[in-house]
């Protein structure tokens, strides 16, 4: 599930506005919910960074550890891309924060561009 969780008001006010902006830019239905943060668990290892797990190659290039796989940026944002939720341009804008070497980036550029 894609969710952002909020803890007060205002955060719940401004995750609905940057739904709504990035909705208008967008075609297909934003599937994203928003919920008031509770108790949160942890999903098992295996369902964190779902899509990013899909890329068996990477992921192991990346040498994470499990711990790493649910607190990295990096994963975050790379299980997105892979999930096909980003377009090129805003890779390009962040790529070379991610720290990955030059056969990483490749292979993220290519399933990004498809």
């Amino acid at each position: 599930m894609s969710a952002i969780f909020y803890h007060n008001e205002e955060q719940k006010a401004l995750a609905e506005k940057a739904l709504e902006e990035h909705q208008s830019k967008v075609s297909r239905k934003i599937q994203t919910r928003i919920k008031k943060a509770e108790t949160f668990y942890n999903a098992e290892d295996y369902h964190q960074k779902y899509m990013l797990r899909q890329h068996h190659g990477l992921l192991k290039s990346l040498a994470l550890s499990s711990k790493d796989v649910i607190t990295s940026h990096v994963a975050s944002r790379l299980n997105g891309y892979m999930g096909g939720f980003g377009m090129t341009k805003n890779l390009e804008k962040e790529i070379d924060n991610f720290a990955l070497n030059e056969e990483q980036m490749e292979y993220v550029r290519n399933k990004v561009k498809k």
